[in-house]
Order: structure tokens, then C-alpha cells, then sequence
């Protein structure tokens, strides 16, 4: 308990540190604005010619660095190609002239201004750590030459000898030339600075017009913008439209060409991806041409043919996958572009969704069949004619003819597949996913008829919208499915060989392991087809602005300000920390521990310390992207340690007991223990309480504050072996040599008896109506020792059957006497050791 009691004063000591700093917060804002700055201080006589020495180096080497280097150099010309995008985009188009452009237009537009502004991000990071340094000497500089120049008043105002008096005056001047050398590039560095505020403020403000653009385009879809149909008339200025859309197309150009020369670092990750890939594919394919001929042979041999080693049987669709190696890279690689690069220039992404169709078509699973039916060739079909309707936007009413054509073709592309589908009765419509398509084709097709009457009353927007939304999201689901078909068939050619596999956790649980890694990749495909699509159907910036206010209002509970975004984000951290710390106890136990020599319950010790260092780190984490701030959490943390070091004893004594347990490991899982008259097997040990299983089934939770308090007896703690004891007697005719030699070697012919230490039988004395021996064997395995003494008995009692030594048992003699007798026996002394009868009974009583 001594030792309990000095770990108890552990959570009082640990609110003391934690609650110092916000103490020391708290005094520093009360007494911060009665100190005053340092000013310059006279430098002692003695410590002038270390100090000059040391000062003088420095204002050499301020000064060199001012001369030969110079940040500017590099990093004016990248402000000034930032610069040039912004002022091109800024005089192409003006704020007012924003809302004529297309949807897609000004959300690439935006896309421009983004990538502008995180580049110019990267842009101030480098300059700060450029120019810091810089900032930094002059500051050394001016606090210097002010103690010297100190130390020169003091010099004339008193007795210093003139070697020293001269010394002073030189440093004095060789600072001021230092900070001289500094003001030139440090001039420069501010000019840049000034024109990089510009930049800044031009980015903002091109950011916020697009965004009202967009906002503006929105509102009007509910409005009407165009003539009817039947009244439109052809545009007059198309050569202003022409020169509009060239203009697009070089911005668009020049925006592809900035981003492909940024090199951001999703950027390098996904052309290393692209790189490993290919080969990898290629790789596989060649492995599976090889399985196909080898299985072709051994066919053609006959069953008794030997069999070879070749790829594992795999599924159509993987088969299909492998042996078109390059479309599956080339899908793989353009649905990277679109997870690594979602700001990427918006033609790029069209580009990849382009040179995804073929691949696509080749990759579909052969029983897309009979789920999709022609659905996929209609799709690709009406995405590749969405595309082309980029010849005609100069002309509007082309451009509206021809979105009314597409949307017509689409609306009746899609009633025919429906009624093909209902005529061949295909079985994937009655599936989960079968029903899903189903309904999403009906949807379509109101979809498609409210484009189709939207554009002939004259509300062009929202019939483009519609149109568009419906084909785009229909052929981006295709992509994600063909993809997804790629991704599913590699999963299973890699966990098809579980068993080879170095890792345990992938022999032991392939199946699980596959199963959850494709459940999440189709729950990340169903988001982002989500995302997409409400993108496409212009609700996803309205929903998101909605969700935005909601998750970002704050409650103020005095100096503490929660929302609702806080509190999500905290309950999901957690939740990821739980699963990373179960993840990471996992790994160890199964992968780490395993493969090293430690000693005994030194695994299962690290892999639960490392759980709950991982579990406290993630709260502290999630309490900070809570918006919690490490002074608050100091505060909160030594209150709370002041109340568990007062009112949560129990609780602090059962965890640091936890500790102890771990760290000195007197039990560990699957031991055999018994404590408090509860005896079993240790199940798991946790930071408050250790389960024990008991041999009846009932799992017991033992505080561990008591395992370290009581008496605890532990069976296997150094080794598993247990002591068998039986102790019989044997009749008094029977010659005690004979007995001890017919249960030795009774004993020894025992499975899982050892003879080390040796099988003992004592003859420990007389009974009543026996010779009583004792017989003391051991085993090794204490697991199956209940059934090993069992044996033992069985052959203890054969052999001493076969050799005819009687077993006695306790015997009574009844003598029984007639009632006439009865008076005459009580007249005689009773003899000792016979029971007085009662009356006669029928023979055989």
C-alpha cells in the first residue's frame, strides 16, 4: 500500500505541471503591461575585448551576406509571373462581364485564381524564410550598436584606457556599416513585399467576383433568360462570342501549362503512382498469359499430368484486367488525376474523362451485361457528343438547338433501354444495384424532359444544366464502376495468395481484410459520385454554404467558444484515434512482438502502453482541431487532475496499478491466477480493471488495485508445470515395496507425466483400516493436467487390480439379536465395539 500511496501523488503533481502554464499566462497579462522594454546597457570593462571580437564577426559577416546575397533576385521574378496571370485573367474579363460566360468557364476560372493563390502562398513562405534573416541581423545589429554606443558614453565619461576607448569607437563604426550593407536589401525586400500586397489583394478580389458570378448564374436558373423557342432569333455578335471563347481557350491553355510547371507534391505522388503502375500491370499480365498456357497444357496432358506452380485461378473480371494491362493503366492514371488533382485546370480533367472512354468500354465486367445491358455504350456515346457541343457556343441559337436535340436523343436512349431491359427481363434489375439503376434511369428521364421543356419556354440555363448534369454524372458513374472493376480484380489476385503472404495478418484474415478494403473503396466511389453529381445539379455550393453556417456557429460559453463543427470534428477524431490505437495493438501483437526475442508479457506490455499512447495522443489531437487551445487544455487538464487526486482515488489507484502491472508483469493473458477466491484465466489486462475467465465460463473483472493489494497466486508465472498429488491407502496385508514399485511404474507409463523431477510415492502411515501412501507427479503441461491425473488414477487403479492389492474401504459389523435375549443383555457389560441392535428384522433387512 506504501508503494500505491507514492504513486497516488502522481495526478497531484501532474496538475501542478499541467496548470502551470496557465498560471503563468494569467500573471504575465495581469503584470505584461507594467514591464518595460530593455534598453541599452554599458558594457563591463573586461568583457569588452571577448564581446568586441564576437560583435565584430558578426557585422563581417551581416556584411558579406548583404553584398554577394540577395533573396530578391530569385524571388522577384516568380512575383512578377503571378503577377502576369493575375493581370491577364483581370483584364480579359471584367467583374461585370463575368456572369455572361458559361458555368463550366467561370468554375475553371476560379480554379485559376485558386491555383494563383496557392501559389503566391508558396511564393510568402519563401520569402519570409528568405527575408527573416535578414530582419533578424538588423535587429542584432541596432541592439548592439546601442550597448556599444553606450559603453563609448561611458568610455568619455570615465578613466578607459585609449587601447580600449579606440576599440569601442571601431565597432561602433564597422555596425553602423553593417547596418548600412542591410538597408539596400532590405529595401528591396520591402518594395517586394509591397508589390506582393497588391498581388494578394488582386487575387482576393478576382476570387470574390467569380464567386458572386457563379452565385448570380444560380439565381437565374429558376428564371427565364432566353425567348421562347419559336421566337428566338440568331445572335448577332458572333465574332464577340468568338473572341471570347479564344480568349478562354489561351487563358485555359496557359493555366494548364502554369500548373504543369508548379509541380505541387499530389503532383510528384501521382506521376510516381503512374510510373510503378505500369510496370506492375504489365508485370501481371505477362504472369497470367504464362498461368493460361501452363493450364492449357496440363489440360491437354490429362489429369494425371503434374501440377505447376502458376498464378492461383482468378475470377472473369480479373482475368479481363490483366490481360488489358495498359487500358487498365490508362483508367487507373486518369482517375488519378481526378483524386490527386482535384484543383487541377478543369480541361485536364475533361481530357482525362476523354481518354478514359475506350478504356472504360474494354475494362466493363462481362456480367455488366446483364445488369447495364447497352447502357454503357449510350453513355460514352451521348458524354462524346456533350463534349463536341463546344464547336457550337458562339452561335446561342446553335448551341440551344443543339442541346435540345442532345437532350432529346438522350431522353429517348434511355426510354428504349428501359423498355429493352423490361422486354429481355434481365435479371440484374432485380438486384440491390439492378433496383438502383433502375430508378436512377426513370429519374433520368424526367430529368431529361424538364431540360427538353425548360429549353423550348425559354429558360436556357437551367435546360443546359439539366442536360449536361444528367450525361456527365451518368458517364462519371460508369467511370467510377469500370474503375472500381480495376481495383476489385487487383485486390483479388493480391489477397488470392494469402497464404504465401510474409504477413499474418493477411494469411489469418484475407477474406475479412479484402471485403472491408472494397466496402470502403465503394463507399468512397458513392461519395464522390454524390459530390459530382450535386456539383453537376448545382446544389453542392448552396448545400455546402448551408452545412458551412450551421457546423460554424459558435457558442460562447464565456472565454470558451464551441460550435457544432467543433464537436463533430472532435467525436470523428476520437473515433479515429480508437481505431488507429486498436489498429496499431493489433499490428504489434500479431506482426511485431511475434517476430522478437523479448521476454515473457514484454509484448502484450508494449502493444497496451502503445494502444493508450496512441489513444491519449489522438484526444489531445482531436481536442485541438476541436479549436481548443493548449493554454485552455493545461487549465482543463490540472483542474481535472486536482479533482481525480481528491475525489477519484479509486480510480487513479486502479490505473496507476494498470501501470505497474505492465511494467513489472507478475501476470500476464492466459496465465492461470487465483485472488480473492476467484480462480481462472487471465483474459486481458487492462489500465483500469483485469478480466479473469473462470474455469466455470463467468468472466470476473478485477480491479487492479486489488491485484497488487491481496494475495494473488499465479499458477504460470514462470513456467507451466503443476504438481499432480494423490493419496490412497491399501490393505494391511499388502507388502509396501510392492505397492511403491507397482505405482512408479504405473505413474511413469503415464502420458504427459515427466521423470524430471522424478514421480515420488510416500508411505505416509497407518489408517484406520489402510496403509496410506501418498504419489507426487509432474507435468509440463498445466493446461491438460486435470486430464493427465485422470489418466493417472485410471492406471494407479488397473495396476494395482492386476496386481492384486486390495483397496479396503470402511467396514461395520451389525450383530443382530432376537427380543428375547434383550433383558439378559442388559444384565451382562456391554462389549466395546459392538452396536446395540434393535428389533429383529425380516432376514435380509
Amino acid at each position: 500500500m506504501r508503494r500505491i500511496s507514492g504513486w497516488l501523488c502522481v495526478p497531484l503533481w501532474l496538475a501542478m505541471v499541467a496548470a502551470a502554464p496557465a498560471f503563468a499566462q494569467a500573471k504575465t497579462s495581469a503584470i505584461g503591461t507594467d514591464a518595460a522594454p530593455k534598453g541599452p546597457t554599458a558594457i563591463p570593462v573586461a568583457d569588452i575585448p571577448m564581446r568586441a571580437d564576437a560583435d565584430e564577426r558578426l557585422a563581417e559577416a551581416v556584411t558579406l551576406r548583404a553584398r554577394e546575397d540577395d533573396p530578391t533576385d530569385e524571388l522577384g521574378p516568380r512575383l512578377d509571373a503571378i503577377a502576369k496571370s493575375v493581370d491577364e485573367k483581370a483584364r480579359m474579363f471584367k467583374p461585370r462581364d463575368l456572369a455572361a460566360l458559361p458555368v463550366m468557364r467561370l468554375e475553371s476560372f476560379e480554379r485559376h485564381w485558386k491555383f494563383d493563390e496557392r501559389r503566391f502562398a508558396r511564393w510568402q513562405d519563401d520569402m519570409r524564410a528568405a527575408t527573416l534573416p535578414y530582419a533578424q541581423n538588423a535587429a542584432q545589429l541596432a541592439q548592439r550598436r546601442a550597448d556599444w554606443e553606450a559603453t563609448q558614453v561611458a568610455a568619455r565619461a570615465g578613466n578607459m584606457p585609449a587601447a580600449l576607448a579606440n576599440r569601442v569607437d571601431t565597432l561602433v563604426a564597422q555596425l553602423k556599416a553593417g547596418e548600412q550593407a542591410l538597408s539596400a536589401p532590405l529595401a528591396r525586400q520591402i518594395s517586394l513585399g509591397r508589390r506582393a500586397n497588391l498581388v494578394d489583394a488582386r487575387i482576393q478580389v478576382g476570387l470574390r467576383s467569380v464567386a458572386e458570378a457563379i452565385e448570380r448564374i444560380d439565381r437565374r436558373l429558376i428564371r427565364l433568360d432566353s425567348p421562347p423557342l419559336w421566337a428566338a432569333a440568331r445572335a448577332a455578335d458572333e465574332a464577340g462570342a468568338m473572341t471570347s471563347i479564344t480568349n478562354g481557350i489561351n487563358i485555359e491553355g496557359r493555366f494548364l501549362a502554369e500548373y504543369g510547371a508548379a509541380d505541387f507534391g499530389n503532383q510528384r505522388a501521382l506521376h510516381v503512382l503512374q510510373l510503378l503502375l505500369l510496370p506492375l500491370l504489365l508485370w501481371l499480365a505477362w504472369r497470367t498469359r504464362r498461368a493460361s498456357r501452363h493450364e492449357a497444357a496440363a489440360a491437354e496432358a490429362g489429369p494425371d499430368a503434374p501440377a505447376t506452380d502458376a498464378t492461383p485461378t482468378v475470377h472473369d473480371a480479373t482475368t479481363r484486367v490483366l490481360r488489358r494491362p495498359v487500358s487498365s493503366w490508362l483508367l487507373l492514371s486518369m482517375m488519378g488525376v481526378l483524386v490527386f488533382e482535384p484543383d487541377a485546370p478543369l480541361l485536364l480533367h475533361q481530357f482525362a474523362m476523354l481518354v478514359a472512354l475506350i478504356p472504360v468500354l474494354r475494362l466493363l465486367p462481362p456480367q455488366s451485361e446483364r445488369l447495364l445491358g447497352r447502357w454503357p455504350y449510350v453513355a460514352t456515346a451521348l458524354y462524346l457528343l456533350e463534349r463536341l457541343g463546344f464547336f457550337f457556343v458562339a452561335n446561342s441559337l446553335v448551341y440551344r438547338w443543339y442541346h435540345l436535340a442532345l437532350a432529346s436523343l438522350a431522353l429517348v436512349m434511355t426510354v428504349w433501354l428501359l423498355w429493352r431491359a423490361r422486354a429481355m427481363q434481365h435479371s440484374g434489375l432485380e438486384g440491390r444495384i439492378g433496383r438502383a439503376v433502375h430508378v436512377a434511369a426513370w429519374v433520368s428521364v424526367v430529368v431529361l424532359a424538364m431540360s427538353i421543356v425548360s429549353n423550348v419556354v425559354g429558360n436556357v440555363s437551367l435546360a443546359e444544366m439539366l442536360n449536361s448534369a444528367v450525361i456527365d454524372s451518368g458517364y462519371f458513374g460508369l467511370v467510377l464502376y469500370a474503375g472500381m472493376t480495376v481495383a476489385v480484380a487487383l485486390l483479388q489476385l493480391l489477397f488470392s495468395r494469402g497464404g504465401d503472404a510474409r504477413l499474418r495478418v493477411v494469411r489469418e484474415h484475407a477474406t475479412p481484410l479484402l471485403t472491408l478494403i472494397v466496402r470502403l473503396l465503394t463507399l468512397a466511389s458513392v461519395v464522390g459520385w454524390v459530390v459530382f453529381a450535386m456539383n453537376r445539379f448545382r446544389v453542392f455550393r448552396p448545400v455546402y454554404a448551408f452545412a458551412e453556417s450551421i457546423l460554424t456557429h459558435a457558442f460562447q460559453l464565456g472565454e470558451l467558444s464551441v460550435s457544432l463543427g467543433h464537436v463533430l470534428v472532435f467525436f470523428v477524431s476520437v473515433y479515429v484515434a480508437f481505431w488507429a490505437a486498436k489498429t496499431t495493438r493489433y499490428l504489434l501483437q500479431e506482426e511485431v512482438v511475434t517476430r522478437m526475442s523479448l521476454p515473457r508479457g514484454v509484448g502484450n506490455s508494449i502493444a497496451s502502453l502503445t494502444y493508450y499512447a496512441v489513444l491519449l495522443l489522438g484526444v489531445v489531437v482531436a481536442l485541438s482541431a476541436a479549436g481548443f487551445k493548449m493554454t485552455q487544455l493545461a487549465f482543463v487538464f490540472g483542474a481535472l487532475g486536482v479533482g481525480i487526486g481528491f475525489g477519484l482515488q479509486n480510480v487513479v489507484n486502479n490505473f496507476v496499478s494498470g501501470l505497474i502491472l505492465m511494467f513489472e508483469r507478475p501476470i500476464q493473458p492466459g496465465d492461470v491466477v487465483e485472488i480473492t477466491g476467484t480462480s481462472g484465466r487471465v483474459r486481458e489486462i487492462g489500465m483500469r480493471a483485469t478480466t479473469i475467465k473462470t474455469f466455470d465460463g463467468a468472466d470476473v473483472v478485477v480491479p487492479n488495485g486489488t491485484l497488487l493489494s491481496e494475495k494473488l497466486i499465479n499458477w504460470t508465472l514462470l513456467d507451466r508445470n503443476r504438481r499432480l498429488d494423490v493419496d490412497l491407502g491399501v490393505g494391511y496385508d499388502s507388502d509396501p515395496a510392492q505397492v511403491t514399485a507397482v505405482l512408479t511404474r504405473a505413474i511413469l507409463q503415464t502420458p504427459g507425466i515427466v521423470s524430471d523431477p522424478e514421480p515420488a510415492v510416500l508411505f505416509i502411515g497407518f489408517g484406520a483400516s489402510a496403509l496410506n501412501f501418498s504419489i507426487r507427479a509432474w507435468t509440463y503441461d498445466y493446461d491438460n493436467s486435470a486430464t493427465i491425473r485422470s489418466d493417472m488414477v485410471t492406471r494407479v487403479f488397473a495396476a494395482l487390480a492386476k496386481a492384486g492389492i486390495e483397496l479396503p474401504f470402511p467396514q461395520q459389523d451389525v450383530h443382530l439379536r432376537s427380543v428375547s435375549e434383550e433383558a439378559g443383555a442388559r444384565l451382562t457389560r456391554r462389549p466395546r465395539g459392538v452396536a446395540q441392535a434393535g428389533p429383529e428384522e425380516p432376514s435380509g433387512a
